[in-house]
């Protein structure tokens, strides 16, 4: 993990590989912009001139490096562009520090420290230039398989695995490592609040980070029993409860859903339960995540080329982990049980068929018409489960739909929700986090494409509105009173693309900001 220091030197005297400052797109040209002034002097004033020469503009997340002046201890000078200059008196908003921070720390990749002159004019843009900066400078660590996770020891035993691995670390021997310091230039290192804020993002990207190893190991790497192993000891380290359900515990328990999507690997499924409780918590939230370790499509096989990245299907269960790991770092006021709904879709003898019938967790039945639409059926079992424990709120994050990347693309999650308040404030907490979201509706007259002539409902509907029709099917499963929201983020879950901003290649860690900022805002009594 990138390490993160609150430094009150001036930019010009700061040791460090690199400075990084902002430069804005004005009307005739470059802008240098706040913080860099130290800089500036040591160009004569002319900082933005050589800039221009060099073809810099300011746009959004141009990167220009030149030798640094006379006068800096840094030997080099990182220009990061921030887009438009603000509107008069307004400062530079927290989603654009973010992502200048990030794209300086990929370009600082391989470098020992980075101080980082980017315009900080208070704890929030203190705070959104440490997220950026922390989340740019992330890397997979191949060598390990999953970024160096508990199972590593056992891994390292057998010996294809432990080959693998040294040939993947003998591999990234040849590439950068992430840029190993931030420095912050403007932080002040004595002040409760810039230190607070500085410890939060530090937690906060870390756990963001473990969402993202677990995203991006290979499937064979980590089945359901795994993740479950990862989830407890996780839970040993941090002070939380947890309870896993093995396959036996499940048919015990009648996860017909969970068990059906499962019964086709060899592999088997699991439940998860990991609980943060706060002694002064007055709010408690359910978390549910989609945890499909690799999905084939099952006996409904997914065409040649849908099937490649599919070991980030379990990105929902990865972003609730993190999730509430996160909120006991923190120590949040606020009680916050993950659900864990872990399988392996694969096609074989024992798989699910189409037009088999499934008895769920609670009692309900469910045709299922399509086995590659396995996720809201781990995902009703587990959020059944949940609601007997009656919290205040539910929200289940999965990786659910191809329909919701058609309709908001590769960046943005949509919520649904049955409550509209609820619905509005999710969206509103996503912005505030620097994650991009749409509210989505719950149309009634979907409802009707799920039924079923042999079960209560089916687990596919009209194919118009594929993304709505999962929500509708999931709220089937949200017991009366509850206030639930469903976010559907396989859009951004996985970047096939290149990096941009702080988003790596790979797992994204999508989800986790807007849940912990969830769960502060439950901390503080307001659930929206």
């Amino acid at each position: 993990m990138t390490a993160l220091t609150l430094s009150t030197s001036s930019a010009a005297a700061l040791r460090a590989d690199a400075v990084v400052v902002g430069v804005a797109k004005g009307a005739k040209g470059p802008v240098v912009a706040a913080g860099a002034e130290a800089v500036d002097k040591a160009f004569g004033g002319k900082l933005a001139a050589v800039l221009e020469t060099l073809g810099a503009t300011g746009a959004e997340g141009e990167v220009t490096k030149l030798p640094a002046a006379s006068g800096l201890k840094a030997p080099v000078v990182l220009a990061v562009g921030l887009g438009d200059v603000p509107a008069k008196d307004d400062g530079y908003d927290a989603e654009t520090l973010r992502r200048a921070a990030g794209t300086a720390s990929r370009a600082l990749s391989g470098s020992k420290k980075g101080a980082f002159a980017l315009p900080i004019e208070d704890v929030a843009s203190a705070a959104a230039v440490a997220e950026g900066a922390l989340l740019g400078a992330y890397t997979y660590d191949k060598s390990n398989g999953n970024g160096g996770s508990a199972k590593d020891s056992k891994n390292a035993k057998n010996t294809k695995n432990a080959k693998n691995a040294k040939d993947a670390k003998d591999a990234d021997k040849k590439n950068n490592g992430p840029l190993a310091e931030v420095a912050l230039v403007g932080g002040k290192p004595r002040d409760k609040a810039y230190k607070a804020a500085a410890e939060r993002a530090s937690a906060l990207v870390e756990e963001i980070n473990r969402a993202r190893d677990l995203i991006n190991t290979p499937s064979n790497l980590l089945n359901p029993a795994d993740f479950a192993a990862e989830a407890v000891a996780a839970a040993k380290e941090h002070g939380l409860k947890t309870e896993v359900l093995d396959e036996k515990a499940l048919k015990k328990g009648g996860y017909g859903g969970i068990l059906g999507v499962g019964q086709g690997s060899e592999a088997p499924p699991r439940l998860v339960r990991i609980a943060y409780t706060h002694p002064k918590a007055e709010k408690t939230l359910a978390l549910v995540g989609k945890g499909i370790t690799y999905d084939s499509g099952g006996i409904s096989l997914k065409p040649a080329g849908h099937n490649e990245t599919m070991k980030c299907d379990m990105s929902g269960a990865a972003a609730v982990f993190a999730t509430v790991v996160a909120a006991a770092r923190l120590g949040l006021r606020v009680n916050l049980t993950g659900w864990l709904a872990l399988a392996e879709n694969m096609p074989s003898g024992s798989a699910t068929r189409p037009g088999d019938v499934l008895s769920m967790y609670g009692g309900k039945t469910v045709e299922v018409l399509n086995t590659d639409a396995e996720g809201r059926l781990v995902l009703a079992d587990a959020i059944t489960r949940a609601g007997e424990e009656k919290p205040d709120a539910i929200v289940d994050v999965a990786t659910l739909t191809g329909a919701m990347v058609l309709a908001l693309g590769n960046r943005t999650f949509g919520i649904m929700t049955n409550d509209e308040a609820f619905r509005t404030s999710l969206h509103e907490i996503a912005e505030e986090a620097g994650e991009q979201s749409w509210p989505m509706p719950l149309p009634t007259h979907l409802r009707k494409g799920i039924d079923s002539p042999v079960a209560d409902l089916a687990n596919m509907g009209e194919r118009m509105g594929g993304g709505l029709v999962a929500g509708i099917f999931l709220k089937e499963f949200v017991a009366d009173g509850i206030t639930w929201g469903h976010l559907d983020i396989a859009g951004p879950a996985f970047n096939e693309a290149g990096p941009f901003g702080y988003t790596p290649k790979g797992g994204t860690g999508a989800a986790v900001r807007t849940l912990v900022r969830l769960a502060e805002r439950a901390a503080d009594g307001d659930l929206g």
